[in-house]
């Protein structure tokens, strides 16, 4: 688990071909290595890697095909600036919110526009990820753990203060550029829970205006 607050920004050293997937080499920049172990997880652009190796100036880690298909990482050529954070312990303040490292979507940066210091972004989700995102709701976006200002449709606002413009690779975003997203953990598992009974038959659907009535949404 993480908590979308970026720690630090790492840098792909290099991309090895591994019989169809890769195995990514980072420099990890200012990220306190010294408590890291083999097999401990970090969060690359939102993905939670697991460390298979370190060099001394960061980390080795796998990247299955499953991985790189689904997010970003399939994308990134060395030289690429990354969003690092590592796993949180019991220890660990909760400053953004909880963050499973697994991606749900890609999205897309529909617009980039100055707004005072800050800036102001537009992202489109995919269609399916859209009933996840509420107005003032958590959303993480290259494992960067943000605050929803606007909703339309599928599309949503951003606005990124100056500190997480420089700490973090979204300062670099462009029209165009794709994305990972997580939505809320709390939306998948409520949306679970309102299913009942019907979550344990296959092919079980999403929540409607019809199951909230036998649950007792009246609507009034």
């Amino acid at each position: 688990m993480f908590t979308g607050i970026i720690e630090a920004m790492g840098e792909i050293a290099e991309l090895q071909p591994r019989s169809g997937d890769f195995r990514l080499r980072i420099r990890s920049g200012k990220l306190d290595l010294g408590d890291v172990q083999l097999g401990d997880s970090i969060a690359v652009n939102g993905v939670c890697l697991t460390a298979v190796g370190l060099p001394g100036d960061g980390f080795l880690a796998d990247v299955s095909r499953e991985t790189l298909s689904l997010t970003t990482l399939g994308a990134l050529k060395t030289g690429d600036p990354v969003n690092l954070e590592k796993a949180l312990t019991l220890a660990s303040r909760l400053g953004g919110h909880l963050v499973s490292g697994h991606v749900d979507g890609l999205g897309s940066v529909i617009e980039r526009h100055d707004d005072a210091r800050s800036v102001r972004f537009t992202i489109e989700a995919p269609a399916e990820l859209a009933r996840y995102i509420a107005h003032k709701g958590s959303i993480t976006v290259d494992g960067t753990s943000l605050t929803v200002n606007a909703v339309n449709g599928r599309r949503f606002d951003l606005n990124i203060v100056p500190h997480t413009l420089q700490e973090t690779i979204i300062g670099g975003y462009v029209s165009g550029r794709r994305v990972n997203l997580e939505v809320d953990l709390l939306a998948r598992y409520l949306e679970r829970l309102l299913l009942g009974d019907a979550a344990a038959q296959a092919g079980a659907g999403q929540v409607d205006h019809a199951l909230l009535l036998r649950a007792g949404f009246t609507g009034d």
